[in-house]
């Protein structure tokens, strides 16, 4: 099944929509397109599918309300708008969707919610629970209090988080282009590519950024990696305009081809797995000797002491930190069983060299994802 017929077969599905493709430079909030995609998204519903939306559109929905010409560059001003400009998000939806009877629930998320895997479990808990009454979660990162330290960093992968994080079956990402281009779409002789089969497709794909005049804080570039991590673990992607959301998200493939569609490349992975490789706060580093990788990678072994040569961070017990081959790459992540100052005197010992309440896995192999190999 191609990833096109996947994603108009999947019966939950996160869809992403940017914020050049609901707002104007100088008017807000457009209500025209903001409905457009509304009734989209209800038919979808209406057709069986459960469906997240992840909306930005806070920031420059707030711009006009408060006189401002154009994005803030400041941390401050920019937290402002999105407190003006999220609660005029939330109504608009609110309303565009009771036009339906559809109910919605605003889900707001900082990079806490994903990088803390209490804070993860429970965003998951609560997603599930709104799509178990019948709503439709809209979700945002929490521009108004986030910080530049603590953001996920856009919301293209904060599409693929979520889409990972409740077991969807598609994701579409929808912007102001139509699709990927294997070179500037700006300039005659780019041609949009319909598919990508695997990671290999993009390596000669020359990847342009957003327009110039966009409101939005994610390029292309961002799109392609959110695609390629979602990919990645087993979920098919759409990228495409939002102009084109009715033939994105059309269950009975009646309509054109459009955008491009990024086949799952990997199988699907356990949420903690993808918390893992994707979303977890690194915390420190241990430097391995290439039989301790071996055993990581080849093997998908735990980690002990006697692989471990050097250790950089300040962290404890139950902290994720990456394990770092002899040649400087990380090779896997892991959560570590020992505090950074336990381990000095540990490295590079065999565990029948340790006292009896240190021979523990300092890094357990189920708690632990490569990043490369097999």
């Amino acid at each position: 099944m191609t990833a096109r017929a996947q994603i108009a077969a999947a019966r939950r599905i996160v869809v992403k929509v940017g914020s050049s493709s609901l707002t104007s430079l100088d008017g807000g909030l457009d209500p025209a397109r903001l409905q457009a995609l509304v009734d989209v998204l209800a038919a979808r519903r209406v057709a069986g599918s459960q469906v997240v939306l992840v909306s930005s559109g806070a920031i420059a929905a707030g711009l006009a309300p408060l006189g401002l010409t154009r994005r803030p560059r400041d941390l401050a001003t920019q937290q402002a708008a999105a407190s003006v400009g999220q609660l005029l998000l939330a109504e608009a939806y609110a309303a565009a969707f009771g036009r339906h009877g559809q109910q919605i629930g605003q889900v707001l998320l900082t990079a806490d919610d994903m990088i803390r895997r209490a804070h993860y479990r429970n965003a998951q808990r609560t997603l599930e629970r709104l799509l178990g009454l019948g709503v439709l979660p809209v979700v945002n990162e929490n521009d108004t209090v986030a910080t530049d330290e603590i953001r996920v960093g856009d919301n293209d992968r904060l599409a693929a988080l979520v889409a990972h994080l409740v077991g969807a079956e598609g994701l579409v990402l929808l912007s102001d282009v139509d699709g990927l281009y294997d070179g500037d779409p700006r300039r005659p002789g780019s041609r949009l590519l319909s598919e990508v089969e695997a990671p290999a497709d993009l390596e000669a794909v020359q990847v342009a950024s957003a327009r110039a005049d966009s409101l939005g804080t994610g390029g292309m570039a961002t799109k392609v990696t959110a695609a390629a991590m979602a990919a990645a673990a087993g979920i098919p992607v759409l990228l495409a305009s939002a102009e084109d959301v009715g033939a994105a998200l059309d269950v009975a493939e009646t309509g054109p081809k459009v955008g491009t569609a990024f086949r799952p490349s990997g199988r699907r992975m356990s949420a903690r797995r993808f918390w893992l490789r994707h979303a977890a706060d690194v915390r420190g580093a241990l430097d391995l000797d290439a039989g301790a990788v071996a055993a990581v990678i080849d093997r998908r072994r735990s980690l002990l002491a006697a692989g471990i040569h050097g250790i950089s961070g300040d962290f404890v017990a139950g902290d994720v930190v990456d394990l770092v081959g002899p040649h400087g790459v990380v090779v896997a992540r892991g959560v570590v069983g020992f505090d950074a100052a336990e381990l000095p005197e540990l490295i590079g010992r065999r565990t029948r060299d340790l006292a009896p309440e240190q021979r523990r896995e300092v890094v357990h192999a189920d708690d632990l994802v490569p990043l490369t190999g097999p």
